[in-house]
Protein backbone atom coordinates (compact mmCIF):
# COMPACT_ATOMS: atom_id res chain seq x y z
CA UNK A 1 0.00 0.00 0.00
CA UNK A 2 1.28 3.41 -1.12
CA UNK A 3 0.27 7.00 -0.23
CA UNK A 4 -0.79 9.20 -2.88
CA UNK A 5 1.91 12.13 -3.47
CA UNK A 6 0.96 15.58 -2.77
CA UNK A 7 2.39 19.38 -2.10
CA UNK A 8 5.52 18.66 0.35
CA UNK A 9 4.89 20.67 3.53
CA UNK A 10 7.32 22.73 5.45
CA UNK A 11 8.56 20.12 7.79
CA UNK A 12 10.27 17.84 5.31
CA UNK A 13 13.81 18.96 4.79
CA UNK A 14 15.09 20.48 1.04
CA UNK A 15 15.30 18.63 -1.65
CA UNK A 16 18.73 16.73 -2.14
CA UNK A 17 20.73 14.39 -5.11
CA UNK A 18 22.20 11.43 -3.98
CA UNK A 19 26.20 11.41 -3.62
CA UNK A 20 26.74 7.74 -4.81
CA UNK A 21 24.12 5.64 -6.11
CA UNK A 22 24.39 1.78 -7.85
CA UNK A 23 23.28 -1.64 -8.45
CA UNK A 24 23.78 -4.44 -6.88
CA UNK A 25 25.15 -7.48 -8.72
CA UNK A 26 22.49 -9.09 -10.75
CA UNK A 27 20.71 -12.21 -8.81
CA UNK A 28 18.01 -14.46 -9.91
CA UNK A 29 17.35 -12.28 -13.26
CA UNK A 30 17.36 -9.07 -10.71
CA UNK A 31 19.30 -5.43 -10.26
CA UNK A 32 18.32 -4.15 -7.63
CA UNK A 33 18.71 0.16 -7.72
CA UNK A 34 20.01 1.37 -4.15
CA UNK A 35 21.17 5.34 -3.90
CA UNK A 36 23.52 7.16 -0.59
CA UNK A 37 22.30 10.63 -0.02
CA UNK A 38 23.29 13.25 2.98
CA UNK A 39 26.26 12.59 5.21
CA UNK A 40 28.75 10.30 4.27
CA UNK A 41 29.44 10.00 8.12
CA UNK A 42 26.28 10.20 9.55
CA UNK A 43 23.89 7.51 11.42
CA UNK A 44 23.27 5.04 8.96
CA UNK A 45 19.57 4.86 8.02
CA UNK A 46 17.80 2.57 5.40
CA UNK A 47 14.70 3.82 3.85
CA UNK A 48 11.97 1.39 2.75
CA UNK A 49 9.24 2.81 0.64
CA UNK A 50 5.52 1.07 -0.04
CA UNK A 51 3.94 -0.66 -2.53
CA UNK A 52 4.74 -3.70 -3.44
CA UNK A 53 5.83 -1.90 -6.62
CA UNK A 54 5.80 1.90 -6.05
CA UNK A 55 9.76 2.38 -5.77
CA UNK A 56 11.40 5.43 -3.83
CA UNK A 57 11.55 8.86 -4.41
CA UNK A 58 13.08 11.70 -4.53
CA UNK A 59 10.83 13.40 -1.83
CA UNK A 60 11.47 10.29 0.64
CA UNK A 61 14.84 11.70 0.74
CA UNK A 62 13.68 14.66 2.85
CA UNK A 63 12.34 12.88 5.94
CA UNK A 64 15.87 12.96 6.77
CA UNK A 65 18.57 15.43 8.04
CA UNK A 66 21.17 15.79 5.36
CA UNK A 67 23.64 17.24 7.99
CA UNK A 68 23.51 13.93 10.11
CA UNK A 69 22.20 10.94 8.59
CA UNK A 70 23.74 8.47 6.40
CA UNK A 71 20.28 7.83 3.93
CA UNK A 72 20.34 4.74 1.87
CA UNK A 73 17.55 4.29 -0.41
CA UNK A 74 16.50 1.42 -3.08
CA UNK A 75 13.87 -0.14 -5.17
CA UNK A 76 12.58 -3.31 -4.36
CA UNK A 77 12.71 -5.95 -6.87
CA UNK A 78 10.36 -5.17 -9.88
CA UNK A 79 10.06 -1.75 -9.54
CA UNK A 80 11.55 1.85 -9.88
CA UNK A 81 15.22 1.62 -11.39
CA UNK A 82 15.45 -2.17 -10.49
CA UNK A 83 15.42 -3.68 -13.54
CA UNK A 84 14.15 -7.59 -14.36
CA UNK A 85 13.03 -9.44 -17.63
CA UNK A 86 10.67 -10.81 -15.42
CA UNK A 87 9.74 -8.81 -12.38
CA UNK A 88 7.08 -11.48 -10.46
CA UNK A 89 9.92 -14.41 -10.75
CA UNK A 90 12.04 -15.17 -7.98
CA UNK A 91 10.27 -11.52 -5.90
CA UNK A 92 8.77 -12.21 -2.82
CA UNK A 93 9.24 -10.93 1.03
CA UNK A 94 12.55 -12.93 1.70
CA UNK A 95 13.90 -11.95 -1.36
CA UNK A 96 13.59 -8.31 -0.32
CA UNK A 97 15.19 -9.15 2.89
CA UNK A 98 17.91 -10.92 1.33
CA UNK A 99 18.72 -7.78 -0.90
CA UNK A 100 18.60 -5.63 2.16
CA UNK A 101 21.72 -7.58 3.66
CA UNK A 102 23.27 -7.35 0.00
CA UNK A 103 23.16 -3.92 0.19
CA UNK A 104 24.48 -3.42 3.85
CA UNK A 105 27.12 -5.81 3.13
CA UNK A 106 28.04 -3.80 0.23
CA UNK A 107 28.10 -0.86 2.21
CA UNK A 108 30.16 -2.11 4.68
CA UNK A 109 27.85 -1.20 7.64
CA UNK A 110 27.13 -3.11 10.78
CA UNK A 111 24.06 -2.26 11.64
CA UNK A 112 21.48 0.77 10.40
CA UNK A 113 18.31 2.25 11.72
CA UNK A 114 15.46 0.40 9.43
CA UNK A 115 12.59 3.42 8.19
CA UNK A 116 9.82 2.25 6.59
CA UNK A 117 5.82 3.12 5.66
CA UNK A 118 2.95 1.40 4.75
CA UNK A 119 4.17 -2.15 3.10
CA UNK A 120 7.19 -0.91 3.62
CA UNK A 121 6.89 -0.87 7.55
CA UNK A 122 5.86 -4.48 7.24
CA UNK A 123 9.06 -5.26 5.58
CA UNK A 124 10.92 -3.38 7.97
CA UNK A 125 9.38 -5.37 10.64
CA UNK A 126 10.03 -8.91 8.73
CA UNK A 127 13.83 -7.55 8.17
CA UNK A 128 14.21 -6.92 11.70
CA UNK A 129 13.27 -10.15 12.55
CA UNK A 130 14.94 -12.58 10.73
CA UNK A 131 17.96 -10.09 11.22
CA UNK A 132 17.74 -8.14 14.46
CA UNK A 133 21.64 -7.98 15.21
CA UNK A 134 21.62 -5.51 12.26
CA UNK A 135 18.75 -3.09 13.89
CA UNK A 136 20.08 -0.38 15.64
CA UNK A 137 16.53 0.73 15.99
CA UNK A 138 12.89 1.08 14.08
CA UNK A 139 10.85 3.92 12.37
CA UNK A 140 7.39 2.89 11.22
CA UNK A 141 4.85 4.36 9.98
CA UNK A 142 1.31 3.79 8.61
CA UNK A 143 2.13 0.12 9.11
CA UNK A 144 0.49 -2.78 7.05
CA UNK A 145 1.35 -5.97 8.19
CA UNK A 146 -0.44 -8.07 5.33
CA UNK A 147 -2.85 -10.28 7.35
CA UNK A 148 -5.53 -11.19 5.68
CA UNK A 149 -8.14 -9.16 7.87
CA UNK A 150 -5.63 -5.99 6.42
CA UNK A 151 -6.27 -7.35 3.04
CA UNK A 152 -10.00 -7.20 3.02
CA UNK A 153 -10.34 -4.47 4.99
CA UNK A 154 -9.00 -2.58 1.80
CA UNK A 155 -11.10 -4.07 -0.66
CA UNK A 156 -13.57 -5.03 1.14
CA UNK A 157 -15.06 -3.43 4.59
CA UNK A 158 -13.71 0.00 4.01
CA UNK A 159 -16.46 0.50 1.43
CA UNK A 160 -18.61 1.41 4.54
CA UNK A 161 -16.24 4.65 4.78
CA UNK A 162 -16.76 5.80 1.04
CA UNK A 163 -19.26 3.34 -0.47
CA UNK A 164 -19.61 5.82 -3.91
CA UNK A 165 -15.71 5.44 -4.40
CA UNK A 166 -15.97 1.83 -3.35
CA UNK A 167 -18.48 0.97 -5.85
CA UNK A 168 -15.90 2.50 -8.78
CA UNK A 169 -14.04 -0.37 -8.16
CA UNK A 170 -17.18 -3.18 -7.56
CA UNK A 171 -19.11 -2.55 -10.42
CA UNK A 172 -15.76 -4.04 -12.26
CA UNK A 173 -16.49 -7.39 -10.34
CA UNK A 174 -19.43 -9.59 -11.09
CA UNK A 175 -21.90 -9.68 -8.17
CA UNK A 176 -21.47 -13.39 -7.63
CA UNK A 177 -18.01 -12.51 -6.63
CA UNK A 178 -17.75 -9.39 -4.70
CA UNK A 179 -17.88 -11.33 -1.06
CA UNK A 180 -14.61 -11.53 -1.81
CA UNK A 181 -13.21 -8.34 -3.84
CA UNK A 182 -9.54 -9.10 -2.86
CA UNK A 183 -9.42 -12.80 -4.35
CA UNK A 184 -11.10 -11.51 -7.74
CA UNK A 185 -9.27 -8.48 -8.48
CA UNK A 186 -5.88 -9.58 -7.80
CA UNK A 187 -6.17 -12.75 -9.67
CA UNK A 188 -7.40 -10.30 -13.02
CA UNK A 189 -4.91 -8.08 -12.36
CA UNK A 190 -2.68 -10.70 -12.49
CA UNK A 191 -4.00 -13.57 -15.20
CA UNK A 192 -6.69 -11.74 -16.98
CA UNK A 193 -7.81 -10.37 -20.60
CA UNK A 194 -5.52 -7.10 -21.05
CA UNK A 195 -8.26 -5.05 -21.34
CA UNK A 196 -10.05 -6.12 -17.94
CA UNK A 197 -6.97 -6.01 -15.78
CA UNK A 198 -6.18 -2.79 -17.12
CA UNK A 199 -9.40 -1.11 -16.22
CA UNK A 200 -9.16 -3.21 -12.26
CA UNK A 201 -5.43 -1.40 -12.15
CA UNK A 202 -6.99 1.93 -12.91
CA UNK A 203 -10.27 1.16 -10.42
CA UNK A 204 -7.87 0.18 -7.66
CA UNK A 205 -5.46 2.73 -8.14
CA UNK A 206 -8.62 5.52 -7.72
CA UNK A 207 -10.28 3.57 -4.70
CA UNK A 208 -6.29 3.53 -2.86
CA UNK A 209 -6.70 7.80 -3.93
CA UNK A 210 -9.99 8.56 -2.46
CA UNK A 211 -9.38 6.49 0.98
CA UNK A 212 -6.24 8.17 1.55
CA UNK A 213 -7.48 11.93 0.46
CA UNK A 214 -10.55 10.79 2.13
CA UNK A 215 -13.06 12.48 -0.56
CA UNK A 216 -14.78 10.95 -3.51
CA UNK A 217 -13.05 8.92 -6.47
CA UNK A 218 -11.03 10.56 -8.71
CA UNK A 219 -9.68 9.39 -12.30
CA UNK A 220 -6.26 8.41 -12.44
CA UNK A 221 -3.69 10.96 -12.69
CA UNK A 222 -2.63 10.15 -16.63
CA UNK A 223 -3.30 8.15 -19.25
CA UNK A 224 -1.59 7.06 -22.33
CA UNK A 225 0.35 3.69 -23.34
CA UNK A 226 3.16 4.42 -21.33
CA UNK A 227 1.78 4.94 -18.38
CA UNK A 228 -1.06 2.57 -18.53
CA UNK A 229 1.84 -0.24 -19.04
CA UNK A 230 3.78 1.37 -16.12
CA UNK A 231 0.24 1.63 -13.77
CA UNK A 232 -0.67 -2.01 -14.15
CA UNK A 233 3.03 -3.29 -13.95
CA UNK A 234 2.73 -1.77 -10.24
CA UNK A 235 -0.86 -3.38 -9.84
CA UNK A 236 0.37 -6.97 -11.65
CA UNK A 237 3.51 -6.63 -8.48
CA UNK A 238 1.67 -5.85 -5.78
CA UNK A 239 -1.48 -8.77 -6.64
CA UNK A 240 1.42 -11.10 -6.59
CA UNK A 241 2.58 -10.25 -3.29
CA UNK A 242 -1.19 -9.81 -2.17
CA UNK A 243 -2.00 -13.36 -3.57
CA UNK A 244 0.57 -14.77 -0.96
CA UNK A 245 -0.46 -13.04 1.72
CA UNK A 246 3.01 -11.68 1.32
CA UNK A 247 4.78 -14.11 1.89
CA UNK A 248 3.42 -13.92 5.64
CA UNK A 249 2.19 -16.48 7.95
CA UNK A 250 -0.88 -15.81 8.96
CA UNK A 251 0.42 -13.75 11.67
CA UNK A 252 2.26 -11.59 9.10
CA UNK A 253 4.43 -9.28 9.76
CA UNK A 254 4.57 -9.48 13.23
CA UNK A 255 5.08 -13.48 12.81
CA UNK A 256 8.79 -13.18 13.70
CA UNK A 257 8.84 -10.02 16.07
CA UNK A 258 9.61 -12.35 19.34
CA UNK A 259 13.14 -12.21 18.08
CA UNK A 260 13.06 -8.32 18.83
CA UNK A 261 12.96 -8.31 22.48
CA UNK A 262 13.32 -4.51 23.37
CA UNK A 263 14.64 -3.02 20.42
CA UNK A 264 13.92 0.48 20.16
CA UNK A 265 10.85 1.38 17.63
CA UNK A 266 8.55 4.27 17.13
CA UNK A 267 5.60 3.50 15.83
CA UNK A 268 3.31 6.47 14.25
CA UNK A 269 0.01 5.80 12.64
CA UNK A 270 -2.86 8.33 11.66
CA UNK A 271 -6.14 8.05 13.50
CA UNK A 272 -7.56 8.88 10.29
CA UNK A 273 -6.01 6.09 8.42
CA UNK A 274 -8.63 4.50 5.83
CA UNK A 275 -6.28 2.14 3.73
CA UNK A 276 -4.01 0.10 6.99
CA UNK A 277 -5.93 -0.03 9.79
CA UNK A 278 -5.19 2.08 13.11
CA UNK A 279 -5.09 -1.78 14.28
CA UNK A 280 -2.13 -2.99 13.57
CA UNK A 281 -0.52 -0.09 14.91
CA UNK A 282 -2.03 -1.09 18.19
CA UNK A 283 -1.02 -4.87 17.21
CA UNK A 284 2.55 -3.96 16.79
CA UNK A 285 2.84 -1.93 20.19
CA UNK A 286 0.97 -4.83 21.79
CA UNK A 287 3.40 -7.86 20.61
CA UNK A 288 6.45 -5.49 21.05
CA UNK A 289 7.87 -4.25 24.71
CA UNK A 290 10.43 -2.04 23.15
CA UNK A 291 7.83 -0.03 20.80
CA UNK A 292 6.19 3.13 21.65
CA UNK A 293 3.10 4.41 19.83
CA UNK A 294 2.15 7.35 18.63
CA UNK A 295 -1.43 8.75 17.14
CA UNK A 296 -1.63 11.23 14.77
CA UNK A 297 -4.70 13.44 14.92
CA UNK A 298 -6.09 14.67 11.74
CA UNK A 299 -3.50 12.78 9.86
CA UNK A 300 -4.26 9.72 7.16
CA UNK A 301 -2.11 7.51 5.41
CA UNK A 302 -0.31 9.87 3.31
CA UNK A 303 3.27 10.83 5.08
CA UNK A 304 2.82 13.71 2.91
CA UNK A 305 -0.09 15.28 5.17
CA UNK A 306 1.70 18.36 7.57
CA UNK A 307 0.60 16.39 10.85
CA UNK A 308 2.45 13.13 9.79
CA UNK A 309 5.60 14.60 8.29
CA UNK A 310 5.64 16.62 10.98
CA UNK A 311 5.82 13.59 13.13
CA UNK A 312 7.97 11.54 11.02
CA UNK A 313 10.60 13.77 11.07
CA UNK A 314 10.70 14.81 14.05
CA UNK A 315 10.65 10.56 15.11
CA UNK A 316 13.89 9.87 12.55
CA UNK A 317 15.35 12.82 14.62
CA UNK A 318 14.71 11.79 17.32
CA UNK A 319 15.95 8.42 16.81
CA UNK A 320 19.43 10.11 15.59
CA UNK A 321 19.99 12.10 18.65
CA UNK A 322 18.85 9.36 21.33
CA UNK A 323 18.98 6.17 20.01
CA UNK A 324 15.98 5.00 21.71
CA UNK A 325 12.06 6.10 22.26
CA UNK A 326 11.57 5.42 26.01
CA UNK A 327 10.76 8.95 26.65
CA UNK A 328 8.89 9.23 23.50
CA UNK A 329 4.91 8.51 22.63
CA UNK A 330 3.11 6.06 24.43
CA UNK A 331 4.11 3.54 26.83
CA UNK A 332 2.72 -0.20 26.19
CA UNK A 333 -0.07 -0.04 28.59
CA UNK A 334 0.19 -2.57 31.40
CA UNK A 335 -2.58 -5.16 32.04
CA UNK A 336 -5.16 -5.66 35.03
Amino acid sequence: MQAMPSAAPDALFPAIEPYAHGFLPEQDGHTVYFEQCGNPAGLPMVFVHGGPGSGAMPRHRQFFDPRSTRVILWDQRGCGRSRADRPLLHNTTAHLIADMERIRAELGLEAWWVVGGSWGAGLALAYASAHPQRCLGLVLRGTFLGRAADIRWFFQDAAQLLPDAWWALARHVPSAQRCDMAAYVVEQVLHGEPAHALALAQAWSAWEGALTDRRATQPPSSSGATADAALLAKYRLQSHYLAAQCFFPPEGALAGCASLGQLPMAVLHGRLDWICRPQSAWDVQQALPGSRLQWIDQAGHSPYEPPMATALVAAIAHAAQHGQFQNWGQPLPSGD
